[in-house]
């Protein structure tokens, strides 16, 4: 009997001391250990590049270590269910392009809800994609392109670089508003099919600016048009689709930081006041301007309702051209 309650009392000095311990963890400032950025795509490219410079932003701002771990795979999916299922503490994180949650909620069951299992932090970074034509195809506004596509419904290609991806879905949006079919070729990725296009086997593309814009320069593809509401500042003499007339249309690429469920409101604000200093700060605007790629930032609120409107915006892209994952 005494052995007994020797080892009740050695159980209740440890769960004290464990209690003691979770306390003080508990109260110890945020963030008080290494932070993990979680980046549900390959290293290289735009997204990866922002995750990372907001992850050494972030490590500046808040004087921990932010990491970057990319895990890439399932059209986002691998990555953003990791996030879903993490602690709400703070330490795990994702940056990832808006469309892996407003795109991907049409054209497949998530083991995750896009919105309730999410704490959208802040925008941020967004970049208009840009529509490409061969120099061949002789023209050089959309209202001109347009026009051809009219007087050859389904025999001018467009290259795409891949089903449901921001360039397909951008073009899919393009045809609805403007009444013309191009003829799509899919291809693996947007490299290819650049190269292609380049090369005039297919005759337009909806690219991304990093990848296009040295090409125009070079005089090997012409600019036709942007996918924003305004025109891009890098390239102030070619019109949006939407000032071509189309005044509805609007598919540019947002990037955002967002983390799981239930995160306090005073870590979700000191991380978006830190996204929002990222946002002003003049040497990483021009390094990604030259890029096509705006740094923005705003209210956890405002990327919130923005999500809830892009879903809307892309199902209805989505089931009007029929697109299904194969």
């Amino acid at each position: 009997m005494r052995l007994i309650n020797r080892w009740h009392h050695y159980l209740i000095i440890l769960l004290f001391f464990q209690w003691i311990t979770i306390s003080l963890a508990q109260n110890l400032p945020y963030p008080s250990k290494i932070v993990r950025i979680i980046a549900p795509v390959t290293a290289g490219g735009n997204v990866d590049l922002i995750a990372r410079n907001t992850a050494q932003k972030l490590s500046e701002g808040l004087g921990q270590t932010f990491m970057v771990d990319n895990r890439p795979g399932g059209s986002s999916v691998i990555g953003s269910g990791f996030v879903a299922k993490a602690a709400p503490d703070g330490y795990t994180l994702m940056v990832a392009p808006a469309g892996t949650h407003t795109i991907n909620p049409s054209l497949m069951k998530l083991p995750y809800d896009t919105i309730r299992d999410f704490t959208a932090i802040s925008i941020i970074a967004r970049g208009p994609l840009m529509l490409v034509a061969h120099p061949s195809l002789n023209v050089s506004t959309l209202q001109s392109l347009v026009k051809l596509a009219k007087s050859k419904p389904g025999q001018i290609i467009a290259a795409t670089g891949g089903n449901a991806t921001a360039g397909h879905l951008a073009l899919e949006m393009l045809m609805a508003i403007s009444g013309v079919r191009f003829l799509q070729v899919p291809y693996k990725s947007n490299a290819p099919g650049l190269i292609d296009t380049i090369a005039g086997n297919a005759q337009i593309m909806i690219d991304t600016p990093s990848t296009s814009l040295p090409q125009v320069k070079a005089g090997k593809l012409r600019a036709i048009a942007v996918t924003s509401i305004d025109r891009m500042p890098i390239l102030p003499d070619v019109a949006s689709i939407a000032e071509a007339g189309y005044t509805n249309y609007e598919a540019s690429v947002h990037i955002g930081l967002l983390g799981p469920n239930g995160i306090t409101r005073e870590i979700i604000n000191r991380l978006s006041e830190e996204v929002n200093k990222m946002a002003s700060h003049e040497e990483l605007r021009r390094q990604f301007f030259a890029q096509g790629v705006e740094l923005v930032g705003s209210t956890p609120e405002e990327f919130l309702t923005f999500i809830k409107k892009d879903i809307v915006k892309w199902d209805k892209v989505v089931r009007e051209a029929g697109i299904k994952l194969s």
